[in-house]
C-alpha cells in the first residue's frame, strides 16, 4: 500500500497539472453541454440582451456610424428635391420643368441610395467556445455583430445572418428594425449548434444560393478551415465580402508546460501532449500558421476585406482602423 504522505503528492500533482494546463491554454466549453454553459432562464438571457445592447448600441450610433457608412456606400444616386439656383452650382443639374414653370432656375439635388443588405455570416463551431481573457471568442463575436447590426440600421440597411458549423445551422432572412437585431443578439446568446467543426467552403456556396442581390457579407470565424477559397472567389464577384478573424493569442503558439491534457474541441478527442519535447510545439505551431496563411492569402487573391481581431486587445480600435481605411480608398 501507497505511504499516504505519497499518495497526497501524487494526487496534488495531477491536480497542479490539470490548473496548469487551464490557465495556460485557456479553457473550452461545448456548446451543447447545459452544465459548462448555462442559461437557466428567459430573464437571465433578456438581462444579457440588455446589456449587450446597451453596449454595442453606443458605439454603433456615436463611432461606427459614420465611419460605417462611409466605408459602404450606397447603391448610386437618386433624386432628391429642387432647390434655387446658387453661383457655383453645376448647370447640368438644373430642372428645366421646374425652371420654364417658376421662371427662376432651380436645380435637381441627389442623394446617395442608401439602402443596403448586410449580411452576417457567423461561425458556431466549438473552437469559437474558447478564451483565455477576459471574454471567450464567441461572447466578443456576440458583440462584434451587435456592433455591425446597429451600425446598419442606424442607415437604413436590412440585417441577415447564416450560423454555421460544419453545416449550416440556421438562417435568419434580412430585415429591418430593432426588434430584429435583438432576436439576433439573443440567438447568438442561446444558440446551440448541432455539429462542431468548422465548414466555411459549405456556409458561403449556401450564401451565394440565398442571396441573390448584392450585399455587404461580414464572415467571422477564427478561420481554423480551408478549402472556401473557390467559393469565396465566386461570392466576391457578387458582393462585398470581409472576414473578421478573431484570434485568442494563446492559439498562435503551443507554450512548454510539460506533459498536458487537451481536448480537440470541433472532434471532440482527449489526448496527453507532451509540451517540453519542440518537435510538439513545432508541429502544432506549422498547423496553426498554415491555416492563418491561407485565410490571408484566399481573402488578398479573391479581393476581398479582411481584419484580424484579437481577444486580448479592443475590437473597436481594429473595426475604426479597418472602417477608415477602407473609406479613403
Amino acid at each position: 500500500m501507497l505511504n499516504p504522505l505519497v499518495l497526497i503528492l501524487i494526487i496534488l500533482a495531477v491536480a497542479l497539472l490539470g490548473l496548469t494546463a487551464y490557465f495556460l491554454l485557456g479553457y473550452s466549453r461545448n456548446a451543447g453541454d447545459e452544465e459548462e454553459n448555462p442559461l437557466s432562464t428567459t430573464a437571465e438571457i433578456l438581462k444579457k440582451v440588455r446589456k449587450i445592447e446597451i453596449k454595442t448600441k453606443g458605439l454603433s450610433k456615436h463611432i461606427f456610424s459614420g465611419e460605417y457608412h462611409s466605408a459602404f456606400k450606397g447603391r448610386g444616386m437618386s433624386f432628391s428635391e429642387v432647390r434655387s439656383y446658387q453661383y457655383g452650382d453645376d448647370v447640368r443639374n438644373i430642372d428645366w420643368n421646374v425652371t420654364a414653370r417658376t421662371g427662376d432656375p432651380y436645380i435637381k439635388i441627389f442623394e446617395e441610395e442608401r439602402e443596403l443588405t448586410v449580411m452576417l455570416l457567423i461561425d458556431m463551431s466549438r473552437s469559437s467556445f474558447f478564451g483565455t481573457h477576459n471574454q471567450l471568442k464567441n461572447e466578443i463575436l456576440t458583440e462584434i455583430c451587435a456592433v455591425l447590426a446597429f451600425s446598419a440600421i442606424n442607415n437604413n440597411d436590412k440585417v441577415g445572418v447564416i450560423f454555421f458549423s460544419d453545416r449550416i445551422e440556421k438562417f435568419i432572412p434580412p430585415k429591418k428594425g430593432k426588434t430584429h437585431i435583438l432576436r439576433i443578439i439573443r440567438e447568438l446568446l442561446d444558440f446551440k449548434p448541432e455539429g462542431s467543426g468548422t465548414d466555411i467552403g459549405k456556409t458561403l456556396e449556401y450564401f451565394n444560393n440565398v442571396i441573390k442581390k448584392r450585399s455587404i457579407c461580414f464572415l467571422l470565424s477564427d478561420f481554423l478551415s480551408k478549402g472556401y477559397e473557390s467559393p469565396l472567389r465566386i461570392a466576391a464577384r457578387r458582393h462585398d465580402i470581409v472576414g473578421i478573424h478573431l484570434v485568442d493569442p494563446r492559439e498562435i503558439e503551443l507554450p512548454n508546460v510539460g506533459l498536458i491534457r487537451a481536448k480537440d474541441a470541433e472532434k471532440g478527442n482527449i489526448r496527453w501532449i507532451d509540451t517540453g519535447v519542440k518537435k510538439n510545439r513545432d508541429h502544432y505551431n506549422e498547423w496553426y500558421q498554415q491555416h492563418q496563411e491561407y485565410f490571408k492569402a484566399s481573402f488578398l487573391k479573391t479581393g476581398a476585406g479582411a481584419v484580424t481581431i484579437r481577444t486580448d486587445e479592443s475590437y473597436v480600435n481594429a473595426l475604426l482602423k479597418f472602417f477608415q481605411k477602407r473609406a479613403s480608398h
